[in-house]
């Protein structure tokens, strides 16, 4: 009785220490990510356009990859040059790590935003970067699945308008699975702090 008692306290003793050691290693926290974490939300799952070689793609091309998304139009003045101008910054910075990450620009004007344009436009900012663009159907469905809103505004002259849309990104681990929305304004800082974070749990 003496022995089996002995045994059963090492036994409880040994499960006690393993118990302990799993809950310091399970609860170590994780460090946050700087701009909206949008880990588990149901949407933004998958998209059908054409980028701008003429190569039909989905969400799932990318799958190996994080992936920054950006909705915009080739003739925005300010706030889609300036996102695509701070992502290749982030590319530089991020050194040998960029070769993980593909950065993605959504037009929502796709009426004047044709392949070509595109395929001048998106690159002129980092020759890695991919334009995608798609019927007005397309783009339609692709911009509700993201819930992201754009409207033509009319200009001045006759027949001319610009885009009101939303102004963020949207950013995938490389299981393709959402993660982040990034809001403009942010700088190059936050992105690239998020960026090295997923690259890291990938």
């Amino acid at each position: 009785m003496k022995k089996l008692s002995l045994v059963g306290i090492a036994f409880s003793l040994a499960l006690s220490l393993l118990t302990a050691c799993g809950e310091s290693k399970t609860s170590l926290p994780r460090e946050p990510f700087q701009n909206t974490d949008l880990t588990g939300l149901p949407y933004a799952k998958d998209f059908a356009l054409t980028d701008h070689t003429g190569k039909p793609r989905k969400l799932a091309d990318f799958k190996g990859k994080v992936v920054l998304m950006f909705f915009g139009y080739t003739q925005c003045p300010d706030v889609c040059p300036t996102t695509l101008s701070e992502m290749a910054q982030v590319m530089q910075q991020l050194g040998p790590q960029a070769d993980q990450v593909q950065v993605l620009f959504v037009t929502v004007d796709p009426e004047r935003d044709t392949q070509p344009l595109l395929a001048q436009y998106v690159p002129a900012f980092d020759a890695r970067f991919l334009g995608l663009y798609g019927s007005a159907a397309q783009t339609d469905a692709v911009a509700k699945e993201f819930k992201v809103f754009y409207a033509k505004v009319p200009g001045k002259a006759a027949g001319s308008y610009s885009m009101d849309h939303t102004a963020a990104s949207y950013v995938f681990d490389k299981q393709g699975k959402i993660r982040l929305l990034v809001r403009n304004g942010q700088g190059t800082e936050s992105m690239l702090h998020d960026l090295k974070l997923l690259l890291a749990q990938s």
